[in-house]
């Protein structure tokens, strides 16, 4: 993702914590950004399996030679894992679920929910994210009228295949589904403050599926707070 001019160098609140306990060396490092929301579907998937990890964040501005030789673009989130180098953010999850066998299982077992799974995450990549990210962008109040109603369109078809009763988009269980739209949910109180949103607008699912994200431990836990946040979205949010 690109960088703002001036971010603020590491996180915050109840995700300072879990940084300080992943401070010790780990077979498997993880290099980070805290206001990244790519960063932040792997460090939930992390925290999810409850396996040892090192966290490091990296300063997007002064990027040391080893993180450069694990990741040549520079980009958060990577991985070392024996001295191998991993990157992008799906990738990452998926390898964290083939890597740690015994840990929370954050896929289904059966090979159809387990496609149909990765059909969403897909979906959220491609069409969910890039709405939103539209929405922040959207500077006279034409545009932001038009990115607002096609952010409600892009969750619709989210929202319709929430699974009845929830909490979680396949049910009782939290899943990477849900760990690769979690970053959005909690950053979207940007766009109710600035851009005109409501979750009721999505829907009572959406509304209950959303409260279930962002209070859920491992999304909580690495949350920083949301002053920070907004100063990432800053410069575009000054009209």
């Amino acid at each position: 993702m690109s960088y703002p001019e001036v971010i603020y160098d590491r996180a915050t609140g109840v995700a300072a914590d879990t940084v300080a306990k992943h401070a010790e060396p780990q077979p498997l490092v993880f290099y980070a950004g805290w206001f990244c929301p790519y960063v932040q579907r792997n460090w939930i998937a992390l925290e999810e399996k409850g396996v040892p990890y090192q966290y490091k964040e990296v300063n997007p501005y002064k990027k040391d030679p080893h993180f450069l030789a694990v990741n040549p673009k520079g980009l958060v989130p990577s991985a070392e894992v024996n001295g191998k180098a991993l990157y992008e953010s799906l990738v990452i999850n998926e390898f964290f679920e083939d890597f740690f066998p015994d840990t929370t299982k954050l896929l289904p077992e059966d090979p159809i929910e387990k496609a149909r799974a990765r059909i969403w995450i897909d979906y959220i990549s491609k069409t969910v994210v890039p709405a939103f990210r539209q929405l922040v962008l959207a500077q006279d109040p034409a545009e932001q009228s038009k990115a607002l109603s096609n952010y409600y369109d892009a969750l619709k078809p989210y929202v319709e295949q929430i699974a009845p009763g929830g909490p979680y988009f396949l049910g009782a269980k939290f899943s990477l589904v849900d760990a690769t739209i979690a970053p959005w949910v909690v950053r979207d109180f940007i766009h109710t403050k600035y851009r005109g949103y409501e979750r009721s607008a999505a829907g009572e699912a959406w509304e209950k599926y959303s409260q279930a994200i962002e209070t859920r431990d491992s999304i909580v836990n690495t949350s920083s707070d949301k002053e920070y946040y907004k100063q990432i979205y800053a410069k575009y949010l000054q009209d």
